[in-house]
């Protein structure tokens, strides 16, 4: 199978999803992340050791949109439908070319392995029933994003499985008005598990340090974290909503020397997924791995147990903290940092706090 092209960061040309053509050479070409002037349709990015987050949606002006691709324009009736045999005669077209483009090389990823295109087509689609099915998620203050230019999202980890941050991913992406991408910063583990690697590296995620999030928020892009990490993720159920530490502000110095607005998020619904009453420390020791879950239905019910429980979740986007206001050298100011990482776990911390007194019920 021939190679994506690789499109190095500093390329000024347009973001305009180009498909590379055979002249172009058998392998297909790696895209630059656009600088400050990408198109209000483009995401932004993350920080320092953060152990963080991880997961994608497609919404119809993506790649996918372009002829050739897996639901062209066009092939839907005004209502909204794909009528017909012809209907589905363009779908199997479009789905035929994306698996040739896939299979010569003729699409396109940026320095990091993200691949848009399999992101919008393939990896969003098989989140969007988890998303708006099962666990019916209802988001908040998407305006809270900015349409064009870099943005740092920060949220509360929780759930075991860091599904919180693959639904956050969704939700940046089919809720915003702009259908702007999110780039999740992760932990180490995520780019040593095989299989996992690459799927993470094809949506987007990178590892969670601060010259990657840099690099990607000065870029115009919008980038997620999680502060808490595994401390997070793998708290047990009797500490649920309850924030923990959020490390040495290392996403505040991030921001500040970007430039770009702190984002709080705050996600009501991910805890009870998979109710975490005890960890098999051992085990987990043993397999290398922060920890192993022992919940009320796993290992018991084996397989079954590792189903999610399907909770009702909120995402609330809160009103940004603007950072451009501080001079360059404020990002090596501790006292600063401490004092924004503080404002922001706080807004985060009320926030969920409200949002439990208004559900109504886990499931519905």
């Amino acid at each position: 199978m021939a190679d994506a092209k690789v499109i190095p960061f500093d390329d000024d040309r347009s973001r305009a999803r180009r498909r590379p053509s055979r002249a172009d050479g058998e392998a297909a070409a790696v895209r630059a992340l656009p600088g400050a002037q990408q198109s209000p349709q483009d995401p932004a990015g993350p920080v320092e050791g953060l152990p963080g987050a991880d997961a994608g949606g497609v919404v119809g002006g993506g790649a996918g949109a372009e002829a050739g691709s897996g639901v062209e324009a066009g092939a839907a009736s005004p209502s909204g439908a794909v009528s017909g045999a012809g209907g589905w005669e363009r779908r199997l077209a479009g789905g035929l070319a994306f698996l040739r483009r896939r299979i010569t090389g003729e699409y396109e990823v940026d320095e990091f392995g993200y691949d848009e295109e399999l992101t919008d087509q393939v990896l969003m689609s098989l989140l969007r029933p988890l998303y708006e099915k099962y666990f019916r998620v209802e988001v908040k203050g998407i305006e809270n994003i900015p349409a064009k230019g870099g943005a740092l999202i920060v949220a509360n980890h929780s759930g075991t499985l860091p599904l919180d941050g693959l639904m956050m991913q969704v939700a940046v992406h089919d809720r915003h008005p702009a259908g702007r991408h999110l780039r999740l910063l992760a932990a180490d583990l995520v780019f040593v598990l095989p299989v996992v690697n690459e799927l993470a590296r094809k949506a987007g995620h990178t590892l969670a340090c601060a010259e990657d999030a840099e690099r990607l928020l000065r870029a115009g892009e919008i980038v997620g974290v999680m502060p808490e990490g595994f401390k997070g993720i793998g708290k047990p159920f009797s500490e649920r909503y309850k924030l923990q530490r959020f490390g040495r502000g290392g996403f505040v110095s991030t921001a500040l020397r970007a430039g770009v607005p702190i984002v709080p998020c705050s996600i009501v619904g991910a805890e009870e997924i998979y109710p975490m009453i005890g960890n098999a420390k051992t085990l987990a020791r043993v397999l290398g791995i922060p920890y192993v879950p022992i919940t009320p239905t796993f290992p018991w019910l084996g397989p079954l147990g590792a189903l999610p429980l399907p909770t009702k979740w909120t995402i609330q986007f809160g009103e940004p903290i603007p950072t451009d206001g501080y001079a360059p050298e404020a990002a090596e100011d501790p006292m600063l940092m401490f004092n924004l990482t503080d404002q922001v776990r706080e807004q985060i911390q009320h926030t969920l706090y409200k949002l439990l007194v208004q559900r109504r019920s886990v499931f519905f």
